[in-house]
């Protein structure tokens, strides 16, 4: 299996990295990340990586990575692209506690890392899905993205970015089995996860079961193994339940 990690230098998405290759160790893993200098030491050194600097922002240019191209078009197996990318506070912003805290750049910041960059990237990959092979996307998303589960408000940029990610999955859902089945594209919830993404908020994580970063890897790999075309269009918890749109 060939698997492309996006947000590879994050806590989740290093963790996954770091649980394939200790899976599938000569198996080809591409991963993506703002500065690959902040990829782990042991993902950036081993020899089946391949690391590629990218930006949620921009689309994904292939042709300045004819070596990544290569392996997409002779990777043999299942391929799986995993969008672990996340976007939730800065040094200039943090959530929104009230509709008054709302700032534009804000918004336009979190819509752009947490849905845009995964649809650009599903554009840039995608003529890589046609085969007999099963193509797994999975898109990172969270529980606060469900609008029937939302009963507590704030957080608009985030639950309304990760909102229309669950959204965007769905609509590939719908679109990628038409063109390359067998397809299973699915919206993931990885749990709370201590990362620096959610080390701000620690005092309130204390009443929530919170994973350590390997922890909700390893839920994760064993959800994406376990996925296969039937599975297509769903939004799972990490522990393999399904979660309410």
């Amino acid at each position: 299996m060939t698997v492309i990690i996006a947000g590879v230098s994050g806590a989740i998405g290093g963790a996954l990295a770091e649980r394939y290759l200790a899976e599938q160790p000569s198996e080809p893993l591409i991963g993506l990340a703002r500065k690959v200098e902040n990829v782990s030491g042991r993902v950036r050194e081993h020899p089946a990586v391949h690391l590629v600097e990218w930006q949620a922002e921009h689309p994904l240019d292939l042709v300045s990575h004819p070596e990544v191209r290569s392996l997409l078009a002779s990777a043999q197996g299942d391929l799986s692209l995993i969008y672990a990318a996340g976007w939730l506070h800065d040094d200039t912003a943090s959530p929104e506690k009230r509709v008054e805290d709302i700032q534009p750049d804000t918004m336009l910041q979190a819509y752009q890392v947490n849905c845009v960059g995964f649809a650009l990237l599903v554009q840039a990959l995608s003529p890589w899905f046609k085969g007999k092979r099963l193509s797994r996307v999975a898109a990172v998303s969270a529980k606060v993205g469900s609008i029937q589960d939302n009963r507590l408000g704030g957080w608009y940029a985030y639950r309304c970015s990760k909102a229309a990610l669950n959204m965007l999955a769905k609509n590939l859902s719908v679109e990628l089995p038409r063109k390359y089945a067998p397809v299973a594209c699915v919206a993931l919830h990885p749990g709370t996860t201590h990362s620096a993404l959610s080390e701000p908020f620690s005092q309130s994580l204390a009443k929530l079961t919170v994973h350590e970063p390997g922890a909700t890897a390893d839920n994760l790999f064993n959800v994406l193994a376990n996925l296969t075309e039937e599975d297509n269009g769903r939004f799972i918890n990490w522990d393999g339940r399904d979660l309410p749109w």
